[in-house]
């Protein structure tokens, strides 16, 4: 039962770390246009 768990959590890891490999750019990109505008 731990076994399956563990590959459970693995998977959850996995794609959450896949998820920020897009999210954090994206919010980078989505900031410095923010603060180009405000800047202007």
């Amino acid at each position: 039962m731990a076994t399956q768990d563990m590959d459970e959590a693995r998977d959850t890891y996995a794609g959450f770390i896949a998820s920020l490999k897009w999210a954090v750019p994206a919010i980078a990109v989505i900031t410095l246009i923010i603060v180009a505008l405000i800047a202007e």
